[in-house]
Protein backbone atom coordinates (compact mmCIF):
# COMPACT_ATOMS: atom_id res chain seq x y z
CA UNK A 1 0.00 0.00 0.00
CA UNK A 2 2.71 1.92 0.96
CA UNK A 3 4.63 1.83 -2.42
CA UNK A 4 1.15 2.50 -4.31
CA UNK A 5 0.60 5.69 -2.25
CA UNK A 6 4.24 6.73 -2.61
CA UNK A 7 3.41 6.11 -6.74
CA UNK A 8 0.99 8.15 -7.14
CA UNK A 9 1.95 12.15 -7.78
CA UNK A 10 -1.34 13.75 -5.46
CA UNK A 11 -0.15 12.73 -1.95
CA UNK A 12 2.42 14.16 -0.20
CA UNK A 13 5.04 11.89 1.67
CA UNK A 14 4.42 13.41 4.58
CA UNK A 15 1.24 11.79 4.96
CA UNK A 16 2.31 8.36 3.62
CA UNK A 17 2.85 6.72 7.19
CA UNK A 18 -0.63 8.67 8.51
CA UNK A 19 -2.78 6.88 5.46
CA UNK A 20 -0.64 3.37 6.70
CA UNK A 21 -1.82 3.85 10.14
CA UNK A 22 -5.17 4.18 9.15
CA UNK A 23 -5.59 1.30 6.65
CA UNK A 24 -3.69 -0.28 9.28
CA UNK A 25 -6.20 0.14 12.05
CA UNK A 26 -9.17 -0.33 9.27
CA UNK A 27 -7.76 -3.74 8.12
CA UNK A 28 -7.32 -4.84 11.81
CA UNK A 29 -10.67 -4.39 13.23
CA UNK A 30 -11.88 -6.31 10.37
CA UNK A 31 -10.50 -9.09 11.83
CA UNK A 32 -10.62 -8.34 15.06
CA UNK A 33 -14.31 -7.75 14.90
CA UNK A 34 -14.90 -11.30 12.33
CA UNK A 35 -13.13 -13.46 14.96
CA UNK A 36 -14.54 -11.56 18.38
CA UNK A 37 -17.30 -12.38 19.96
CA UNK A 38 -17.79 -8.93 22.03
CA UNK A 39 -20.64 -9.91 23.99
CA UNK A 40 -20.49 -7.48 26.69
CA UNK A 41 -19.12 -3.44 26.92
CA UNK A 42 -15.53 -4.90 28.23
CA UNK A 43 -14.78 -7.19 25.31
CA UNK A 44 -15.83 -4.60 22.72
CA UNK A 45 -13.35 -2.38 24.76
CA UNK A 46 -10.69 -4.92 24.56
CA UNK A 47 -11.38 -5.35 21.19
CA UNK A 48 -11.14 -1.55 20.19
CA UNK A 49 -7.94 -1.65 21.83
CA UNK A 50 -6.68 -4.73 19.76
CA UNK A 51 -7.28 -2.69 16.73
CA UNK A 52 -6.13 0.28 17.44
CA UNK A 53 -2.72 -1.51 18.69
CA UNK A 54 -2.37 -3.82 16.33
CA UNK A 55 -3.00 -1.06 13.33
CA UNK A 56 -0.16 1.03 14.60
CA UNK A 57 2.08 -1.61 14.78
CA UNK A 58 2.04 -2.81 11.41
CA UNK A 59 1.55 0.78 9.98
CA UNK A 60 4.99 1.40 12.13
CA UNK A 61 6.92 -1.92 10.82
CA UNK A 62 6.09 -1.23 7.00
CA UNK A 63 7.79 1.85 7.63
CA UNK A 64 10.24 0.15 9.61
CA UNK A 65 11.08 -2.39 7.15
CA UNK A 66 10.94 -0.33 4.27
CA UNK A 67 13.34 2.21 6.34
CA UNK A 68 15.66 -1.03 6.84
CA UNK A 69 16.02 -1.50 3.24
CA UNK A 70 17.24 1.96 2.37
CA UNK A 71 19.60 2.15 5.00
CA UNK A 72 21.42 -1.38 4.18
CA UNK A 73 21.70 0.28 0.61
CA UNK A 74 23.14 2.57 1.48
CA UNK A 75 27.27 2.89 1.02
CA UNK A 76 28.68 5.71 4.08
Amino acid sequence: VGVFIKKTEGIKDKYIPAILGITGIVICAVYVFATCSCSNPQEIAMAVFTVVTQGILVAGLSTYVNQLIKQTGKNE
